[in-house]
């Protein structure tokens, strides 16, 4: 089994216009297929590797927490991804001897011949390294990612 999944949709609108959406996380909440994200805690738009921003989120298995992301890719018009990279308040309590980590939410973007912009959405767990937390994966399913790559139609043209 491959530790990554990907989906690609084609996008009635210009990558600048995609990339402005995915660089700004307040927007983040239009766009989730998985229902998990609430909205922006802390950060605002990203503009580089190694900028970080603060979600809302809520799930089955944490119910409400927040989760802190560090910018991996920063492409402008070309491509973007974060890692989850620190949960915050008493959400670690919650995991026990669970340690998480490792996930990459990776958007690439490639202009088309009918005038827009070809998205996939790359959701990678190569790197989670506890075998609590990998036994997990993959948390989002190919439908979480398609559902996200129709909003992001939606809201970027």
């Amino acid at each position: 089994m491959s530790d990554q999944l990907r989906v690609s949709r084609d996008v009635d609108a210009s990558a600048e216009q995609i990339f402005a959406v995915l660089a700004d996380p307040a927007r983040h909440p239009e766009i989730d297929g998985a229902g998990m994200v609430l909205g922006l805690a802390a950060g605002g738009p990203v503009s580089a590797v190694g900028d970080e921003f603060t979600m809302n989120m809520n799930n089955s298995i944490l119910d409400d927490y927040q989760v802190t992301s560090r910018v991996t890719a920063f492409e402008p018009g070309r491509r973007i991804g974060w890692s989850p990279c620190g949960l915050a308040g008493d959400t670690l309590d919650r995991l026990g001897d669970m340690k998480p980590g490792g996930q990459t939410f990776t958007f690439e973007l490639e202009p088309n011949s009918s005038g827009g912009t070809t998205v996939t959405q790359i959701y990678d767990w190569s790197a989670v390294e506890d075998p609590q937390f990998r036994a997990l994966m993959p948390f989002l399913k190919e439908e979480h990612l398609a559902g996200t790559l129709d909003k992001l139609s939606k809201v970027a043209g």
